[in-house]
């Protein structure tokens, strides 16, 4: 039996508010077991994406999250909410994809929910149902183009 194509959303952003407000609208959707996968080209908004949906989830849970920095060197930074951890990963400078097992991303698949930068960096270990968010440069200075498939519903 044929596998149905995955629905797929294009949207337009038109600078970093609309792209944290898409963020604010997904961490309503997140489940405990989701996994976000970021990819694009550098500055195209992964890092404004996963920002805002860090602390949207926070504010949910009625946790103040601070500054979320970019987990560039270190590979995760965790956010303990009451209900689960949020992992954000930043795998840009991942020299390997095996690599990525020794920070724990299988326990953050299991427990936490997952938001992924350079996801595409371990394309191969991404579980069935990740949300995919792909980030491209629009055709003024701060348009954002993303194409996003496994769009949870909402209340899901």
């Amino acid at each position: 039996m044929a596998e149905s194509p995955v629905p797929v959303r294009e949207i337009a952003l038109a600078g970093p508010e609309a792209t944290e407000a898409l963020a604010r609208d997904l961490a309503g959707r997140l489940r405990q077991g989701d996994v976000v996968a970021l990819e694009g080209d550098l500055g195209a908004g992964k890092t404004v994406f996963a920002r805002a949906l860090v602390h949207a989830l926070g504010a949910a849970a009625g946790v103040e999250i601070g500054h979320v920095p970019s987990p560039t060197f270190t590979l995760v930074q965790l956010y303990e909410l009451p209900r689960f951890t949020v992992y954000h990963f930043d795998l840009y400078r991942l020299a390997d994809a095996d690599e990525v097992w020794e920070t724990g991303i299988e326990d953050a698949f299991a427990d936490g929910v997952s938001v992924i930068e350079w996801a595409e960096r371990i394309e191969d270990i991404l579980p069935p149902g990740t949300i995919r968010i792909r980030f491209a440069f629009g055709a003024a200075e701060t348009e954002r183009l993303v194409c996003i498939s496994n769009w949870p519903e909402a209340g899901s």
